[in-house]
């Protein structure tokens, strides 16, 4: 039985055709950063848009920027110098947690989309060892309650101002879409640049060159944004499904997850990116996603909407 799928296995997306998810990553990257002026002149846009929080890693420093990155823009409310709580931001980021989960992560994000074109690059690819990979997810948490809440909260600075730690020390979508293209649009800047951005340099470079070999590692083990919406896949509106009635337990679908998710026994797991790769790679059609209608759903039945 499996050999008359072992053609569709391999995905149902013609060769030379772009994907469903691809075109999603493509445009939204586009919409995201659509000032293309600033990577011209090396200026950071500073339009009306720049008040609105999206709901990815896009750096506020990225010359196309249209609009603020929601970890900075939160760690700029706990660490400023009222120290107020984010309604707004974390109001955003629950709405878009509540409705598509992390689907965010695998349909939205721009520095997803760099991570997988980086892992289709011919290179032997790494698996890592479950008792290695299953604790080092938990890094992303840690990352997002320290990094991001209690040291801007807490931390004190003679100026009553404490700095955006992740942002300043970690974050490679920053150094990537803001840093780096800065620095080529401004000479002046390159003179300025020290052990800080030596270091944010460094960091990009360990996970770029991780991402070619082991699928999205920034958002198995350090994306706060990721572990935030993590909480969400559960019950959010934008669901998975397995059809046990359907499902010969070929393990396609387990093969091809960039987010190496047991698929078969947990197919909203916290860690599912919703992507659609086990869509693609399923043989049978026993997975399927979208949006449920209501509470008339029973055992055995779904009703979807699909997008």
């Amino acid at each position: 039985m499996l050999g008359m799928y072992r053609n569709r296995v391999k995905g149902r997306t013609p060769k030379g055709r772009i994907s469903f998810q691809r075109m999603v990553q493509l445009l939204s990257a586009a919409l995201l950063n659509g000032y293309v002026a600033g990577f011209h002149k090396g200026k950071i846009f500073t339009g009306g848009t720049k008040a609105i929080c999206v709901p990815v890693l896009n750096c506020y420093s990225c010359p196309g920027a249209l609009g603020a990155c929601p970890i900075g823009s939160l760690q700029a409310a706990v660490g400023g110098m009222k120290r107020h709580f984010p309604f707004y931001v974390l109001g955003t980021l629950m709405l878009f947690g509540v409705v598509l989960g992390r689907a965010v992560c695998g349909l939205l994000c721009p520095f997803g989309l760099v991570q997988d074109l980086l892992y289709k690059i011919p290179v032997p690819k790494i698996r890592v060892p479950k008792r290695v990979d299953r604790p080092a997810r938990y890094i992303k948490y840690m990352v997002l309650l320290v990094l991001v809440v209690l040291l801007p909260a807490f931390a004190v600075t003679e100026s009553g101002v404490t700095p955006p730690y992740f942002c300043q020390y970690i974050c490679p979508a920053g150094t990537l879409g803001g840093g780096i293209p800065l620095m080529i649009a401004d000479p002046a800047l390159r003179k300025l640049a020290g052990a800080l951005f030596s270091w944010k340099a460094l960091v990009l470079a360990v996970i770029v060159a991780a991402s070619m070999g082991i699928h999205r590692p920034f958002c198995r083990y350090l994306c706060p944004l990721g572990a935030f919406y993590a909480w969400f896949n559960r019950f959010s509106f934008f669901q998975m499904r397995l059809d046990a009635r359907k499902c010969i337990d070929c393990k396609a679908c387990e093969r091809v997850c960039p987010m190496a998710v047991e698929v078969t026994k947990d197919i909203n797991s916290p860690e599912c990116i919703r992507c659609g790769a086990c869509k693609t790679a399923c043989p049978t059609g026993a997975i399927r996603s979208g949006f449920e209608r209501g509470a008339k759903r029973t055992e055995g039945e779904s009703f979807f909407e699909e997008p």
